[in-house]
């Protein structure tokens, strides 16, 4: 790490017009302290030797001058610094942005690190890009691109991190490193030379004694340097996977991951934290070596001066000035060092952005914008944190030995159901081994009960695989729901029975109630008034009426999380993390191999995509699935319910904003995804009432069943 990067220099002209500052600030703070040096040393001399006030009033009265002097220049030094260093950030932020964007409000070429270039300039690859073409720079945003094989480019939430929290570190750096590395510089040559005057044997032992400091600080700087982008990183990490696991929450919720995804933070925030202490542990080391050398070196000093003195050999004012001066000289180059620990987190945050800058421009990122049909080979190492939450689920899940009942004979929407997905042998041996997450994105935040970490019990994922094996009766009854804050309820005494096996299709405008619903379904919400109910297969009584007495139960007596062990859920807008294609369906199973996810890729008509990207099932995808389109995104969602293999699967607008051949293909899928299973889906699409077996129009929060199929 240099103590000065020209690159920082260079960021923008305010940045140079305060070095000019700083060393003329130094050169006057330099002439402070010899001048102070030699006014004091005269006064006390003067007192000693019985002059009177009047005689050095003058002297006191510039003693004072010289200190006010020196704290006025000081103070504006620093003022300089801060503004300084706000331009500085304000720069690299602008040019971090318009690299990631590939635009530039102002015409500039973005790709110039040293701002000398005039705006508008052709000479790069940006400014000749048309606006618009945004292709591959929303690829890179997400954390995907790169120029060589097995770079790494930051995630969405690293790049948060970086222009935040990072660069707003470089005020350190700029308010007191850089104008203590000018006094640092001035101070100990100039003291040198007065002493060397006034006293040359002190002056040699102050210049034997001073290059001490430096070496110990180099030293120190070396060792604390890995230290230092070592926790930069961690905090980086920490914020791009807190990002990507808060974006992905619901999600997760539903299949079970966010515990964990806590435990991932937890690691990594403990490992932050244990960089950050190990690093300030050798700062304040490294300060009392330094104060320790410095203290030996002036005392060094003071003896020799002391004993030339008790032996007249070195008159008084001579003595005091050099003993005056001499901690003066030491006392800028302990104060660099600590300064260089404050401002080391802010200058690696600018070297990364400068990697960022220089790697996107020796790449030419943006010459030609690829399709995110067809995305550039992935050359970034793969993000692990889906990789993580799998290991620690299969870690918690180890030695459970629970193994699936068959299909009960009583129930045949079961057997007819797991007929779809018997044509792999591997999911046969999946649902004889252990119970798999669900699928989900929700409309609205996950509860904080799903979130806590827990440990199954082997009797709780015995009863789960049971539980999974087949769909309740579901029962809305007169359920009423107002969101907090409104008058108008979202639900007014909805009422509606879903058959095991069947599916049904609400209809209704925008607001009208339907996503609502779902989120009812999900146990993300609790109704105001009315009750959910479930009524078991096989349970006595009938289902014709909503009493406890025939079987039906509240769905608020089951826990949400083994509530959700039955649903798998398609979202409108499915969110997918930066993992590979297989990581993001195997989300539905964690356990599952290849082959399982092959099949359900094939079932989702999602196999022939994800064979013709670069590496296949194995290409890693952007945050949120940048390399996918809208349609391919969704029949990744659909496959994750395929390999859910749950009994009840819930789909919001699985269909909305796609192109009619993506549409055609996610209907074609879900067709398939809802044979014998119970389904719910919302949708705008007429065509979805010839894949459901009921059609039930929802209107400002009233159910009203429709036609049959």
């Amino acid at each position: 790490m240099k103590p000065l990067d020209p690159r920082l220099v260079r960021t923008a002209r305010a940045v140079r017009v305060y070095l000019a500052v700083t060393v003329v600030s130094g050169v006057a703070v330099t002439g402070f302290v010899l001048a102070q040096a030699w006014l004091l040393s005269h006064v006390i001399s003067g007192a000693a030797e019985g002059a009177g006030a009047a005689e050095l009033s003058w002297a006191i009265t510039a003693v004072a001058a010289v200190a006010v002097g020196r704290a006025a220049v000081a103070y504006a030094a620093e003022a300089a610094a801060l503004r300084s260093a706000a331009k500085a950030k304000s720069e690299l932020r602008r040019r971090l942005v318009a690299h990631v964007t590939g635009t530039d409000a102002g015409g500039a070429d973005v790709t110039d690190l040293d701002g000398d270039e005039p705006q508008g300039s052709m000479g790069s690859t940006d400014a000749r890009r048309p606006r618009g073409s945004s292709g591959a720079e929303a690829v890179w945003l997400s954390g995907q691109a790169g120029s060589e094989e097995g770079t790494s480019t930051p995630r969405a939430g690293e790049l948060v991190t970086l222009a935040t929290r990072g660069l707003d570190a470089l005020d350190d750096y700029f308010a007191r490193y850089l104008p203590q590395l000018v006094l640092a510089v001035l101070v100990p040559v100039a003291v040198l030379v007065v002493v060397a005057g006034a006293d040359w044997i002190s002056a040699v032992v102050i210049a034997v004694t001073l290059p001490l400091i430096p070496i110990f600080m180099a030293l120190v700087g070396w060792h604390t340097q890995a230290r230092t982008q070592r926790q930069w990183q961690l905090l980086n990490r920490l914020g791009g996977h807190f990002l990507d696991v808060v974006e992905g929450l619901p999600t997760l919720a539903i299949f079970r991951r966010a515990k964990a995804q806590a435990a991932i933070i937890r690691r990594i925030t403990d490992e932050h934290r244990r960089t950050t202490m190990s690093t300030l542990r050798v700062a304040f080391l490294s300060a009392f070596v330094l104060e320790l050398l410095s203290t030996l070196a002036v005392a060094l000093v003071a003896v020799e001066i002391g004993i030339r003195l008790m032996y007249g050999m070195l008159d008084f004012q001579t003595a005091l000035l050099v003993l005056i001066l001499a901690p003066e000289a030491y006392l800028p180059l302990r104060e660099v060092g600590a300064r260089f620990h404050a401002s080391m987190e802010g200058v690696a945050a600018a070297e990364q952005v400068f990697t960022e800058l220089e790697r996107r421009r020796a790449s030419g990122v943006g010459d030609g914008d690829s399709e995110a049909l067809h995305p550039a080979p992935a050359q970034r190492a793969r993000s692990r944190s889906l990789q993580e939450s799998t290991e620690l689920e299969r870690r918690r899940a180890s030695g459970a030995g629970a193994a699936e009942s068959e299909a009960d004979p009583q129930h045949p929407q079961s057997g007819a159901r797991s007929r779809s997905l018997q044509e792999s042998t591997a999911l046969e041996r999946r649902r004889a081994s252990g119970a798999g997450d669900g699928d989900s994105e929700a409309p609205h935040p996950a509860p904080v009960e799903s979130l806590s970490l827990h440990q199954d019990s082997e009797s709780e994922r015995h009863k789960a695989l049971d539980e999974r094996s087949t769909a309740p009766w579901i029962r809305l009854d007169q359920v009423t729901l107002t969101y907090p804050g409104r008058d108008i309820p979202a639900l007014d005494r909805a009422s509606l029975v879903i058959e095991p096996g069947k599916s049904v299709l609400l209809m209704g405008p925008s607001g009208s109630g339907k996503s609502t619903l779902l989120s009812l379904l999900l146990r993300f919400l609790e109704p105001t008034s009315g009750r959910v109910l479930i009524r078991e297969p096989g349970a006595s009584g009938t289902p014709d009426t909503p009493d406890t007495e025939d079987g039906w139960i509240p769905l608020d007596d089951v826990p949400p999380d083994r509530w959700r062990r039955r649903i798998a859920w398609v979202p409108q807008s499915p969110y997918l993390f930066a993992d590979t294609v297989a990581d993001n369906i195997r989300l539905g199973d964690p356990d599952a191999d290849m082959d399982a996810v092959r099949r359900a890729a094939e079932l989702a008509e999602a196999d022939t995509f994800i064979r013709a990207l670069p590496q296949g099932y194995e290409t890693p995808l952007g945050e949120r699935g940048a390399r996918l389109s809208a349609g391919q995104r969704q029949r990744i969602a659909v496959a994750r319910a395929f390999l859910r293999d749950a009994p009840i699967v819930l789909l919001d607008e699985p269909t909305a904003h796609l192109d009619p051949d993506n549409a055609a293909a996610v209907r074609v899928a879900v067709r398939r995804l809802l044979a014998e299973r119970t389904g719910v889906v919302v949708a705008h699409d007429a065509h979805w009432a010839d894949a459901v077996d009921e059609v039930v129009a929802v209107r400002s929060g009233r159910v009203e069943p429709g036609v049959h199929s």
